[in-house]
């Protein structure tokens, strides 16, 4: 009877170490096949990972350029370029060259405007000017700019304000009607059309008149 019991136990014991045994060999083989099975998602998932955060530092913006690489910056307005371009400058007034000894002053007919233009001329060294000027009934007027009776100040000239001309010496006032129609008074002295030739294109003043001038510019801006 002790030695069947004795066969049963070790049966028994045989039976649970035999158990045990083979417990310990399926959580082994459970174990690696969890092991294998999971390894190759974690590294493909610190693989993904990896490439995620390259993703995210040069991956490619919504308009598809990359996102580290820079916009290009607008161009200051010291490199446009058009800041270099010189801005136009205001055309400055043709100079009008002075006639000189037995030089006749020509006059262009297109030139003249409601705008006193003055003509000057050198005479055995003596400087004196001609104005010209288109009157407000269209009819263009010319004189000497000097005054009838001011030319001896050495101020007895005119220049122009608005629509007159105002002698620098005594101060009256002219309107450009009145040029080349009164003779005597404080008036510019006129050049009538005996003194002169007309064109349709052009005025002359011969040089033999602006010679005989020459008298009544001897002081001529002498305190000017």
């Amino acid at each position: 009877m002790t030695r069947k019991n004795d066969i049963n136990y070790n049966n028994k014991r045989h039976a649970n170490y035999k158990f045990t045994a083979t417990a310990l060999v399926l959580v082994l083989l459970l174990t690696l096949a969890l092991f294998a099975a999971c390894s190759p998602v974690e590294k493909s998932g610190a693989e993904g990972g990896s490439n995620g955060g390259q993703a995210s530092a040069g991956g490619s913006s919504a308009d598809g350029a990359p996102a580290n690489e820079a916009a290009p910056e607008a161009a200051s307005p010291s490199e446009s370029p058009l800041a270099d371009a010189a801005a136009p400058e205001a055309e400055a007034p043709a100079l009008i060259s002075a006639a000189g000894d037995g030089e006749d002053i020509v006059i262009p007919i297109g030139d003249i405007s409601t705008t006193a233009t003055f003509y000057p001329a050198s005479v055995n060294g003596i400087d004196l000017e001609v104005l010209a000027v288109k009157a407000p009934d269209g009819t263009i007027r010319t004189a000497f700019n000097t005054c009838q009776v001011c030319y001896d100040s050495g101020r007895g000239f005119y220049k122009q304000d608005g629509d007159v001309l105002v002698c620098q010496n005594c101060g009256n006032r002219f309107p450009m009607s009145h040029v080349e129609v009164e003779s005597g008074g404080c008036n510019p002295w006129p050049i009538f059309d005996e003194y002169k030739t007309v064109t349709d294109t052009e005025i002359t003043i011969p040089a033999d008149f602006l010679a005989e001038a020459t008298v009544i510019f001897a002081n001529w801006k002498g305190n000017y």
